[in-house]
């Protein structure tokens, strides 16, 4: 009821960030497919809260998503091809969303972190997950220091566990690998560890998306 004054007095109502509630644009903004048109005048309290509201709706949909395409792989199997066509968003991407959807059931879910911090952790065991979400949330780390964080450790570990590895491997594949890992925003050594991480984790539990169906 509070909230339903608040926009009816035109006052920024508060932000959904970081809890469960549904999320709706404050009254002063129109939307369409590809507009946002807000209202003259429009306080900068109100127009940072919108932007608070328009992130959760973006963060909140890389869990739709992924939730939405692991039911379509359950329950629809020899219909799944649509998953593509109805999101129009290329099969990495796709495949990105439902393998960390699927690393962390709902309950597991931080809401007061991003998909990104989650994703950053999913190829890890559950209970590093947990803690590393945990000391994400007490330490208010963004998804980039999560990541520093977690890298530090991975190093900490190599340099101990394993101080000398060698490859030999052909230069054509050392670009392909370094341009993956600087699209991935990760140094090389980095990328092959989380991809070797990707790989053991799907051996754990089968890819959601994994479906001859698809076609790719």
């Amino acid at each position: 009821m509070a909230g339903e004054a608040a926009r009816r007095s035109g006052r920024p109502t508060e932000p959904v960030v970081g809890d469960q509630e549904h999320v709706t644009l404050d009254v002063r903004a129109a939307t369409r497919r590809t507009a946002l048109m807000l209202s003259p005048g429009l306080p900068l309290a109100q127009w940072a809260h919108l932007g608070r509201q328009m992130f959760v709706v973006t963060d909140s949909s890389a869990w739709w998503l992924g939730d939405w395409l692991i039911y379509g792989r359950r329950e629809y199997r020899d219909r799944y091809r649509r998953a593509l066509t109805e999101s129009g968003l290329d099969y990495q991407t796709l495949r990105n969303y439902a393998w960390v959807a699927g690393k962390f059931e709902p309950s597991r879910r931080r809401a007061r972190l991003s998909f990104q911090h989650h994703a950053e952790v999913a190829g890890s065991p559950a209970d590093e997950q947990d803690e590393w979400l945990t000391r994400a949330e007490r330490g208010g780390w963004s998804r980039n220091e999560l990541r520093r964080q977690v890298r530090a450790h991975r190093q900490a570990d190599r340099t101990l566990l394993h101080p000398l590895v060698r490859l030999q491997v052909p230069s054509d594949r050392r670009v392909r690998w370094q341009q993956a890992a600087e699209a991935a925003g990760l140094d090389l050594l980095d990328w092959i560890v989380s991809r070797l991480d990707e790989a053991a984790g799907e051996l754990e539990q089968s890819d959601p998306l994994a479906d001859a169906d698809i076609g790719i």
